[in-house]
């Protein structure tokens, strides 16, 4: 079943993501690109200071929460990642992360149509994730939906290049990177050697 998503997914990306970021990444300029991507980082940091806090990652949370401010004062809105510019590391923290430190197991590899690769925890996460979310609490529609569209194809924009490093079983590649991912991300990098997620996160950095 997983398979056959994962076919469904590739041939939706082909025929419509795969162009549409092509082009936008054409016609976009680079400071453009950076500067939509640090917005959209930004809203999704106070997802990762909440989640801190539901971790009793008090440290962690403070030094997120002072990220999302200064990026959202001086950094005008987030378009400018001040708090990488100084020094700062920026973390990713999510529910389903949160429910793992709770002691929730992850459950089967699940494939999800248009969404990709998760886990049971992950998928059962996702809507208190969406509810934690900036936009999620946006009265206008038109604004909401058209956020979440921007983000979706700056995301795969950003994945274009990354397509190279994909070799052999592409659906295999796909859930070990996910798995892999996801373990580094629980255990905040901490007594984990991942030289995959090393090299993926440098390689997005540079971008």
């Amino acid at each position: 079943m997983n398979r056959s998503i994962y076919g469904f997914n590739d041939t939706v990306d082909n025929a419509v993501m795969k162009p549409v970021a092509k082009g936008y990444k054409n016609v976009m300029p680079d400071i453009a690109e950076r500067g939509v991507n640090n917005f959209f980082n930004n809203i999704k940091d106070v997802i990762t200071v909440i989640n801190d806090l539901l971790q009793f990652k008090l440290q962690h949370a403070a030094n997120d929460a002072g990220r999302v401010l200064v990026n959202t004062t001086v950094g005008i809105l987030g378009t400018i990642d001040v708090h990488s510019m100084s020094g700062g590391d920026r973390r990713k923290e999510d529910f389903g992360q949160t429910l793992a430190v709770w002691g929730v197991g992850e459950g089967p590899y699940i494939m999800l149509p248009f969404l990709g690769p998760s886990t049971l925890r992950d998928t059962l996460s996702r809507p208190v994730s969406s509810f934690l979310s900036v936009t999620f609490h946006m009265t206008e529609d038109d604004v909401n939906i058209a956020l979440k569209s921007i983000d979706a194809l700056e995301t795969r924009e950003r994945l274009l290049d990354v397509e190279s490093l994909l070799s052999g079983d592409k659906y295999v590649f796909v859930k070990d990177a996910y798995i892999q991912s996801m373990y580094y991300e629980i255990k905040d990098g901490i007594d984990v050697k991942d030289e995959f997620v090393d090299d993926m996160d440098d390689f997005l950095i540079d971008q």
